[in-house]
């Protein structure tokens, strides 16, 4: 039974979906419920330096990228804006 790792077009959401035989399941992301999904390589169980920069590299786009992240560093620069104007 293959597991495969996709990631939504969406959303850019990355899961793994396990395949069982005779399945009829309807694949979609599992974050937003879209079906424009693209299938990933999938990684041997090896790591390298290399590797392990990639995967933090990947992991710091993605949480830049995302609204909760936009939505704080506005919240913190109103903050800020805000307390200069008191002092």
């Amino acid at each position: 039974m293959p597991i495969y790792e996709y990631e939504c077009r969406s959303c850019q959401h990355q899961f793994e979906f396990l395949q069982l035989p005779g399945s009829t399941d309807t694949l979609a992301c599992p974050a937003c419920g879209g079906v424009d999904l693209g299938r990933l390589l999938s990684g041997f169980a090896v790591n390298s330096a290399e590797i392990s920069q990639a995967r933090v590299d990947v992991a710091r786009k993605r949480i830049a990228r995302s609204k909760d992240t936009k939505d704080k560093q506005v919240a913190q620069a109103e903050y800020e804006k805000h307390h200069r104007e008191e002092h």
